[in-house]
């Protein structure tokens, strides 16, 4: 991915994060993943493993593709 895709990506991944009303912190937990790495790839600083992208889309009740999903 690029910078411009992960920054996107990140972006989609906060937007849904906060419809479902969570925290870093409980989004994290949720994955069972760091806050520091969830915020990490909200700002695009980080790129993630296709099973984490997994694991963020079934935390926020949606398919994978919807992660993907951004202008």
């Amino acid at each position: 991915m690029s910078k411009k895709q992960l920054k996107s990506f990140g972006r989609k991944i906060r937007e849904l994060r906060l419809e479902k009303e969570l925290t870093q912190q409980q989004f994290a937990e949720k994955i069972n993943l760091s806050t520091n790495f969830v915020g990490m790839v909200e700002r695009g600083e980080r790129n993630t493993s296709l099973l984490k992208v997994f694991t963020m889309a079934k935390a926020l009740e949606v398919k994978p593709k919807e992660l993907f999903d951004f202008d």
